[in-house]
């Protein structure tokens, strides 16, 4: 399975933000999937995650500004981000519970 993370890049504080995760080579299976990112000099962190029937789940730090969601037409999972904060900053990858298979990240940068 291959993940290709779209949708980062530079945003003031405030601002929303819509990261997509597009799954391939994973012959149609509806996965459990989720979000990570990990700032400069700290861990990976679990931002949210959803399993195939759309249930999700979110870290404590990210409930309320975070939306995570699928098209599982198109093989896509979704992060939105609301009222983003400096703290916010970091590589944010997709993950494939499943298939153990990370995508290759894409850059977040909340500064004014």
């Amino acid at each position: 399975v291959q993940l290709q993370a779209s949708g980062g890049g530079l945003v003031q504080p405030g601002e929303s933000l819509t990261l997509s995760c597009t799954a391939s080579g994973n012959r149609g299976r509806i996965n459990n999937m989720g979000w990570f990112r990990q700032a400069p000099g700290k861990w990976r962190e679990l931002v949210a995650n959803i399993q195939s029937d759309g249930t999700t789940g979110y870290a404590n730090s990210t409930k309320g500004r975070f939306t995570i969601s699928r098209d599982n037409a198109k093989n896509t999972v979704s992060l939105q981000i609301h009222s983003l904060k400096p703290e916010d900053t970091a590589v944010y990858y997709c993950y494939d519970y499943s298939e153990n298979s990370w995508g290759q990240g894409t850059l977040v940068t909340v500064s004014s």
